[in-house]
């Protein structure tokens, strides 16, 4: 048995229930720091919880630094890298944690050279939270605390609510989340959407899909439910919920860990969904290749594991998986999301709890990976993309996030798989960036998060 010390039990059972994901009030723009003293519900871990041991803190030559030899955008020869000072941020909250290779965070800071056009398309959301498009440019929208969804045209003209959808447990972060449009729709006419899904005993994140009848009154019909994270508890916090297609009709779907100590303990244990990113097929089905399908104890959608609270997500020029993972007080990372890995939480991190206790006793463990990235302090990241479009060529290949915390789109310039330059855009707008998606016009459209939301598109002035 594993004796854990008495400074780490101790900032394990201090776990904060708050992100700067969604405080209270939703709009408020700042973070909701908690008390870091757990609710009745949140359990004691046995002596197998899964918590780092007193050896976790010493890096083997496994511990997972991302290597040099692929890239988002691997450049050309000529290209400078960038260099001076990063964006002002702020001191860390967990100075002692050295970062594990060069450029890790605070890399240079960047500018944009094309002058921005930011146009209000519409606005009267209620926390808005996805947005996907149809085949016409028409978008789908989510609005996550009411669990509506609608179609709005590029004109901004908004449909009545969709019908049909399932019911949903909007409290704290959870709601009605992502949407994405089937890769058969011209024929399916198929959505899909992730949703906290009300439950006995709790809530859980749920996948459904369903098909559009567009018209004036648009609706869904033939509504399934296709994934079902388990178990089920009653947690309002750490959902996750992004899902990405791939060229070869997989699905990807992002899982956090519940916040709660009974959640967090299992993000690292393939019998539970906590804390993981699952790849099925369209219909819910498990792919033949997914990584834990050997293990009889493991859940058979499980890509990847160790995961926070991932609300990022986005396919690069490889169609390789890159997500982007909420910490706590510190530790926002950029992950490199691949099959069968093993991302760290809780064992390893860059951050502390929000009350200021320890969580880890080091950034790094053999066997686990490191991020391509972090931010300490945090930035909250939300939607994700990478830029491929032609609208703006200086920003081909690069990430944009949208954050919460940091009232800002994120811009990071990737090389070779390693962030060589950062941008913080459009902080007059003093808003919180639910979403970012790349439009099929080369316009990025964004949603802010607010009583009332807006719908935005960003676009060469």
């Amino acid at each position: 048995m594993r004796i854990l010390s008495m400074p780490l039990i101790v900032a394990t059972l201090l776990v904060g229930c708050r992100d700067d994901s969604d405080p209270t009030p939703p709009d408020s723009g700042t973070s909701q720091q908690d008390s870091g003293v757990p609710g009745d519900d949140a359990g004691v871990p046995g002596t197998d919880a899964g918590l780092p041991g007193d050896d976790a803190g010493v890096p083997g030559t496994d511990a997972g630094v991302p290597g040099t030899d692929a890239g988002v955008d691997a450049g050309t020869p000529e290209d400078p890298l960038p260099s001076g000072p990063p964006v002002p941020q702020g001191p860390p909250n967990v100075p002692e944690f050295d970062p594990a290779f060069p450029g890790q965070t605070r890399v240079p800071a960047i500018q944009t050279k094309t002058p921005l056009d930011v146009v209000e398309i519409a606005s009267g959301f209620r926390n808005p939270w996805a947005i996907a498009f149809l085949p016409d440019q028409r978008m789908l929208v989510t609005e996550k605390a009411t669990g509506s969804l609608y179609i709005v045209t590029q004109q901004g003209a908004k449909s009545p609510k969709v019908s049909g959808l399932p019911a949903v447990d909007a409290r704290g972060q959870g709601g009605l989340l992502d949407v994405e449009v089937g890769p058969d729709y011209a024929t399916s006419q198929l959505i899909y959407w992730t949703y906290s899904e009300p439950r006995s005993g709790g809530n859980g994140l749920a996948v459904a899909r369903a098909r559009l009848v567009d018209g004036a009154l648009p609706r869904v019909e033939n509504v399934q439910v296709i994934f079902r994270m388990m178990p089920t508890l009653e947690s309002t916090l750490h959902s996750g919920g992004r899902m990405v297609f791939t060229p070869d009709g997989k699905l990807f779907v992002t899982l956090g860990e519940r916040s709660i100590l009974e959640g967090r303990v299992q993000a690292q244990d393939v019998k539970s969904h906590f804390g993981k990113v699952v790849r099925i097929n369209p219909d819910g089905t498990v792919p033949q290749d997914n990584p834990y399908l050997s293990n009889p104890e493991a859940k058979p959608e499980i890509w990847s594991i160790g995961h926070r609270n991932v609300l990022s997500a986005a396919l690069d020029s490889q169609n390789r998986l890159w997500t982007v993972e909420m910490g706590p007080k510190g530790g926002d990372e950029v992950n490199l999301t691949q099959a069968g890995k093993d991302y760290g939480w809780p064992t390893i991190g860059y951050g502390e709890e929000y009350s200021g206790a320890r969580i880890h006793q080091s950034p790094q463990a053999p066997g686990m990976e490191q991020p391509v990235y972090y931010w300490d302090p945090v930035i909250a990241p939300s939607g994700m993309t990478i830029y491929t479009g032609t609208l703006f060529p200086e920003w081909r290949n690069n990430m944009f996030i949208g954050g919460l915390a940091a009232q800002t789109l994120v811009r990071l310039m990737v090389r070779n798989d390693r962030v060589v330059g950062e941008e913080h855009l459009l902080k007059n707008l003093n808003a919180r960036i639910r979403e970012v998606v790349q439009g099929p016009d080369g316009a990025l459209y964004l949603l802010t998060d607010a009583t009332n939301g807006k719908l935005l598109r960003v676009t060469p002035r």
